[in-house]
């Protein structure tokens, strides 16, 4: 796919202000991955991936976060509004955005530790012009990181409340978006109750090729 010469980088954004309530409490950016942050994880896989620069949004427990975790090398906005869900972290991540001349965003969740940066590079493969929409995908089923051209940004903001985020605009615009089979290289299982804390110790790997699923 041809891309717009005249643009520059793709940008990351990291939304990672969830204050873990499924998990007693515990901010997902906090839960330790590989002995440091897991909000470090993900920020360098999208840096890693050919996204710059890269921003992150923080939430609950923001002041911790950025005293324990290693990101001066970032972008970091505080949504004062993480309570309200995902919506109001990616509309403060956007906002951030604006005016940074990034043709387009590629959007990461915090608590999904088995997508890494190969993942994130073919979606940013998938970038052609400000008005693209792309999406890794699983099996064919739409998953993250997704990719947002600028064209898309307003309006994709002004529909992005509670814990929707970007899921009504895109399903408003399914045609529009190109999926990007990740199944091979990444799981997008994420961290929500206790039970999921395993995937930290022992991260998901994508199936071996041809394996079958049960």
């Amino acid at each position: 796919m041809e891309r717009d010469a005249s643009t520059g980088t793709v940008a990351g954004l990291l939304l990672a202000a969830g204050g873990g309530r499924r998990l007693g409490g515990r901010p997902k950016a906090l839960l330790e991955y590989g002995g440091r942050p897991l909000v470090e994880h993900t920020a360098r896989a999208l840096r890693a991936g050919g996204c710059g620069p890269v921003h992150i949004v923080l939430g609950a427990d923001a002041a911790q976060v950025r005293e324990r975790a290693a990101l001066d090398d970032y972008a970091v906005t505080v949504n004062p509004h993480w309570e309200q869900g995902m919506g109001s972290s990616l509309r403060a991540g956007l906002e951030a955005l604006a005016g940074t001349g990034a043709p387009a965003v590629v959007v990461a969740l915090v608590d999904q530790p088995g997508i890494g940066a190969t993942a994130v590079a073919r979606v940013v493969g998938a970038y052609a012009s400000p008005r693209t929409l792309a999406s890794a995908s699983y099996g064919g089923r739409r998953g993250h990181p997704i990719l947002l051209g600028s064209a898309h940004w307003a309006a994709i903001a002004a529909s992005a409340v509670g814990d929707q985020g970007a899921r009504s605009y895109l399903r408003r615009h399914e045609e529009a978006i190109a999926l990007v089979e990740c199944g091979d290289i990444a799981v997008p299982a994420d961290i929500d109750t206790p039970d999921d804390l395993r995937l930290l110790a022992d991260p998901p790997e994508p199936p071996a090729p041809g394996a079958t699923e049960r």
